[in-house]
């Protein structure tokens, strides 16, 4: 459609008012942009459909589409032809983890990471290749969100798939307008604040036909269930607010049980059905891993700038700053915001070929953060809970305890920060980082980074196998072979060594 344009805010909110089934302390939610479990998250999210719409921002946010509309999409959701390309999704990625200053893990961008590949890769998805195609141009149109749920749940997983079908996700049965699917999948996050739920199968093999799906669900299709885990931003209302948990209150991506009963998934919106080879292959073909790994090690550096701004300013206000200790694990948190800001910029400014002149980030460096950030996240955690101490929960019950006037002089004069640092501010930036790393939701987020691009085992094993893959293990093999190869028993074999064997008479034995 000529001159197409990204959904605003006030459209993208409007557009989760479709009757969706979400389930929340035993009741359903009617209206979840309204609810206190999800309205502040919707608005978080809203807030990033307005900025691609405000002229301040456009240079970075914003790029003309390229399916002949005419309009103009967030970079990150068109297929990526050079490192310049991937360079401006870095930009636009970045840009909007600040305005959740890197908590929204799984904002709009995220499954653009597969969305974008749809383009170039449309053939992959024979013969449901138009589906893709569809697709690609109404996801950079519009800017949809989708979430995903790829993982099976933890459910007699030594088992095969088609062993556990009354829980794992796989067609019922065909019908002239699509498949007719049944199954759960594990924690579908952020799904209440999204347009579609792209199912697929990952970390088990599959043997028959009925589980090879890879398809996009509409959050409101009939007999979809939206069971949601218990919600932090309601629970902050309740105990406390904005001041007490600035975090929880408004960027809690709701991490949902995914149930299809009896679920009519159209045609139109299946990519790959009943081919067995292909579901598994998509992993590896599909070039999620490589876009996902960059959008996340981005999203990641933004994040750890946030969490380094915030340990230093409650170091500065605990009076320990200059300790040298202290100051050599600030050094540490830096090094791994650094460390992640590199893997960004070598995966977009080396990227790899790949199918009809596209490019993708290079996945030596995606695979790499994979890795680190299971090391990264924990270690920079620790490090806060060392360094600030028990400052992190030397701090009143809520904002309401300052409007007492029977504790609020004791507040002022025992509570306040170093260097003349008032009370409530003190208190205000301590919540903020204890929300960050104590409360439930700050839990959350370190089980997130750890595990939510593959567990500990598969990161490490996927690094392995990509190079096996590759024959880079045999070249780094021949490389030390080439050492190996220049000496034997009897001394050096290259000509320009000398093993001077004639100084072994002054051995001295």
């Amino acid at each position: 459609m000529a001159g197409s344009r990204p959904l605003t805010g006030d459209e993208y909110v409007e557009s989760l008012r479709d009757g969706r089934e979400v389930y929340l302390y035993g009741e359903r939610v009617e209206d979840p942009t309204r609810h206190p479990a999800f309205r502040n998250p919707v608005a978080m999210t809203a807030r990033l459909y307005d900025a691609l719409h405000d002229p301040a921002r456009r240079d970075v946010l914003t790029r003309p589409t390229d399916t002949g509309s005419g309009g103009y999409t967030h970079p990150f959701f068109t297929t990526p032809r050079s490192a310049d390309d991937l360079v401006a999704a870095q930009g636009a990625i970045a840009e909007w983890a600040r305005l959740s200053y890197g908590w929204m893990g799984r904002s709009p961008d995220y499954k653009a990471a597969f969305l974008s590949t749809l383009g170039a890769n449309a053939d992959f998805y024979r013969p449901f290749e138009e589906n893709a195609r569809r697709w690609y141009a109404e996801a950079q149109e519009k800017v949809l969100y989708l979430n995903h749920a790829i993982v099976h749940p933890p459910v007699d997983r030594t088992r095969p798939p088609d062993e556990v079908a009354d829980v794992f996700v796989h067609v019922v049965r065909e019908t002239d307008a699509g498949v007719v699917i049944s199954g759960a999948k594990v924690v579908a996050t952020g799904s209440v604040l999204t347009h579609f739920s792209f199912i697929a199968h990952y970390g088990l093999p599959i043997r028959k036909k009925e589980f090879a799906l890879v398809a996009a669900v509409p959050m409101a299709a009939p007999g979809v269930k939206l069971i949601c885990r218990t919600s932090y931003t309601a629970s902050s209302a309740v105990m406390g607010g904005p001041f007490d948990y600035p975090l929880s209150s408004r960027l809690d991506e709701n991490d949902t049980i995914l149930v299809f009963d009896e679920v009519l998934v159209p045609w139109e919106n299946v990519f790959v059905y009943g081919d067995v080879g292909r579901s598994q292959l998509f992993t590896g073909q599909s070039g999620f891993l490589e876009q996902g790994t960059f959008h996340s090690c981005t999203r990641l550096a933004v994040k750890l700038e946030f969490i380094a701004g915030l340990l230093v300013k409650a170091l500065e206000i605990n009076g320990t700053d200059g300790f040298r200790g202290v100051q050599a694990r600030v050094g540490e948190v830096l090094a791994w915001r650094n460390l992640f800001w590199a893997l960004s910029d070598a995966a977009a400014r080396n990227p790899v070929p790949w199918r009809n002149g596209a490019v993708l980030p290079n996945p030596r460096y995606g695979l790499a953060y994979r890795w680190f950030m299971q090391q990264a996240y924990p270690a920079v955690r620790q490090n806060i809970l060392k360094d600030v101490a028990s400052g992190l929960i030397y701090v009143n019950s809520s904002a309401d305890d300052f409007a007492n006037p029977d504790v609020r002089g004791y507040l002022d004069r025992y509570l306040r920060g170093s260097g003349g640092v008032e009370a409530q501010d003190r208190v205000k930036l301590m919540k903020l980082l204890w929300d960050a790393v104590g409360t439930e939701f700050g839990s959350r987020h370190e089980l997130y980074e750890l595990n939510h691009f593959g567990n500990h085992e598969t990161t490490r094993v996927d690094l392995l196998t990509a190079q096996l893959a590759s024959g880079e293990i045999d070249g780094y093999k021949a490389f030390a072979e080439r050492c190996m190869a220049e000496y034997d028993l009897d001394g050096w074999t290259a000509p320009d060594l000398d093993s001077f064997r004639e100084l072994r008479k002054f051995r001295d034995f």
